[in-house]
């Protein structure tokens, strides 16, 4: 079984300058986790998640830090205190989306998605053609494709 037999063709997606408030609702009218970003060709920039919408709702936690002979020594990954701070002050998309994007060829095996699922672990894998979106698939199609082949 290849990608293009299980992905979802119908495809809903966002552009970078689309706010973070609209993307909020499209996840939670459409009951899903994460959208792809495109350009106006329907190019993949990015995807943007739950977990990157969440970071708006938390509290926004310095990290903590001692001083030793007069240099800082952070406790806490201040890199991502940094990540965290620009995406709690985002009003776009493409200020928190993920741009490091997992994808696949149409014609890639399903046992190799789900492998891809696995070691880097993402929910979702958008599903391209000659550069283009085609569809998207999650970890409940392939569930689904494994009930199909057993039942």
């Amino acid at each position: 079984m290849l990608a293009r037999d299980i992905m979802t063709r119908e495809v809903i997606m966002v552009k970078p300058d689309t706010t973070i408030e609209e993307a909020a609702k499209i996840l939670v009218e459409n009951k899903i986790s994460g959208i792809p970003v495109v350009d106006d060709d329907e190019n993949i920039l990015g995807i943007v998640t739950e977990k990157d919408l969440m970071v708006k709702a938390s509290e926004l936690k310095v990290p903590f830090y001692i001083t030793l002979f007069d240099s800082i020594i952070f406790l806490e990954n201040p890199i991502r205190f940094n990540n965290n701070l620009k995406k709690y002050f985002a009003s776009q998309v493409q200020d928190v989306m993920t741009t490091r994007v997992i994808m696949v060829e149409e014609d890639t095996p399903v046992s190799e998605v789900a492998r891809l699922m696995q070691s880097e672990k993402v929910n979702r894998i958008p599903v391209v053609k000659e550069g283009k979106i085609t569809g998207i698939i999650t970890r409940n199609d392939i569930l689904k494709s494994l009930v199909r082949k057993d039942g």
